[in-house]
């Protein structure tokens, strides 16, 4: 029996289509946003460091 299944009709097919355009849109809009906020706190996190933090010299001891 596993080699069976069943038939998919027109309108399902219709649906499923529907929906995965409208998923496919809402992850992508999802996705830019998402991108857009990341590379805004890149650039403050940047500027942050540039600003406010100075590279130490490495230490053979480990100190802090």
């Amino acid at each position: 029996m596993t080699k069976y299944k069943l038939k998919s009709s027109k309108v399902e097919n219709a649906v499923v289509g529907t929906y995965k355009k409208i998923e496919s849109g809402i992850v992508d809009g999802y996705q830019a946003i998402e991108d857009a906020v990341v590379k805004t706190y890149e650039k403050i996190e940047d500027k942050f460091i540039e600003k406010f933090l100075e590279e130490r010299p490495e230490t053979i001891d480990n100190e802090k």
